[in-house]
């Protein structure tokens, strides 16, 4: 948990994400769902502590996880937390592919116009994406500390 003094997400460093490429093969990730409404999440934080628990229990947390979320409803998303090993009682999952990543800066209330810009850059490129994922760096009160709220997009590409 975060207070005045702390942070508990780890500072982001946008360079290696953006504008790049990369390649995950079986990358293992914890897997829930959060419950929306028209794309606004009302139990994130819930999700996030029963996720966290669970990945802290089995020893399975990273220095500086992945944390992505498919956003493929209005009435919720699936959320994905990056882990070292395979955490009993959950949904485990693994995301393989080819990836282009797009970072942005802002309030989460853009990210219409992060994924427009992100369609028009992969069409400037002449590429087309299948699944599109955000990775969200850090947390509010971790964003509001550092004065960023980078987030990643991720289009699956190929």
């Amino acid at each position: 948990m975060s207070t005045n003094d702390e942070t508990c997400c780890p500072r982001f460093n946008p360079e290696p994400w953006d504008g790049k490429t990369i390649t995950w093969k079986g990358k293992r990730f914890v897997q829930d769902r959060v419950t929306s409404l028209f794309h606004i999440p009302l139990n994130y934080g819930a999700v996030m502590k029963r996720m966290d628990a669970a990945i802290r229990a089995a020893g399975a947390e990273m220095d500086a996880p992945v944390m992505l979320s498919d956003e493929n409803s209005v009435w919720g998303a699936d959320v994905f937390v990056e882990v070292g090993k395979d955490v009993p009682g959950a949904t485990m999952t693994t995301i393989s592919g080819q990836f282009k990543c797009k970072v942005f800066e802002g309030p989460f209330s853009q990210i219409g116009h992060w994924v427009e810009a992100m369609k028009q850059w992969l069409g400037s490129e002449g590429l087309r994406f299948g699944k599109l994922y955000f990775y969200y760096t850090t947390c509010p009160k971790c964003a509001k500390k550092y004065g960023k709220n980078y987030v990643v997009l991720l289009a699956q590409i190929g």
